[in-house]
């Protein structure tokens, strides 16, 4: 705090009402501009300290896994915690270490909502929902890689969209493979910046850098993503299922 605004506030304490309300008055409007940005360098600066750090994740090995709570109804009809763990389905992309799929929920059509359904994920997964269906998932992306770097031993396109389709089927057939990390989906995808930093580039070469807490509305656009900094980027995404027009 500034010494003007330690004396102001000293001042205040040790008048009367009456007369601290008339010494406020006196405040030119200088002083006053000065005493407010002192509060709000305060205020400021506990904002960014509540805001969780994350330069010291170099990979997601580093971070600790989502914890998915699943809500229900017992058998007299009130609601209950029917799971409250780590997520259930957890996908690792080998052939690009640090891709990491937390793949929460998913439905297919109108949910009915009664709150006994078993749990989607324990089936599997998938890439998309179809029409009127959704999908929630957590995305971890590796951090830039530096200059140089080169794929696990073996690993080609082919291969690492295969492994792709693999563990989370359908995914990697839509991605172009003349246009390395471009896909499409007939999907509505909205999209929240979690943890790290991101880039959204689309048809024409357009980019948008997305920090944290930032969010996309994706329209069932051909788009790619690339991760900017030297650490993970943790997405979350919410995809609705609809008909290409």
């Amino acid at each position: 705090m500034s010494k003007f605004s330690w004396r102001w506030l000293s001042r205040r304490k040790s008048k009367s009402p009456d007369a601290g309300a008339r010494s406020y008055e006196r405040f030119e409007d200088g002083d006053r501009r000065q005493l407010l940005q002192a509060l709000s360098a305060i205020a400021a600066g506990s904002a960014l300290a509540a805001i969780p750090q994350s330069s010291d994740a170099k990979d997601s090995s580093d971070l600790p896994p989502p914890k998915r709570v699943l809500t229900g109804r017992d058998e007299a009809g009130k609601s209950v915690f029917k799971s409250f763990d780590v997520t259930s389905k957890v996908v690792e992309i080998d052939a690009s270490p640090g891709l990491t799929f937390y793949e929460l929920y998913m439905t297919e059509g109108v949910p009915r909502l009664t709150g006994q359904e078993a749990d989607p994920m324990l089936k599997g997964t998938k890439a998309f929902p179809g029409p009127g269906g959704t999908m929630f998932r957590l995305i971890s992306y590796p951090p830039k890689r530096p200059e140089g770097w080169k794929p696990p031993p073996g690993v080609t396109m082919e291969s690492g969209l295969r492994e792709l389709s693999e563990k989370v089927p359908g995914m990697g057939d839509h991605f172009e493979r003349d246009a390395p990390g471009m896909h499409t989906s007939d999907t509505i995808d909205y999209g929240v910046v979690v943890r790290g930093e991101m880039t959204l580039e689309l048809d024409d070469g357009a980019k948008v850098h997305l920090r944290q807490g930032d969010c996309i509305v994706q329209n069932g656009t051909r788009h790619r993503w690339r991760n900017p900094l030297s650490e993970p980027c943790l997405m979350a995404f919410i995809s609705i299922g609809g008909k290409r027009g």
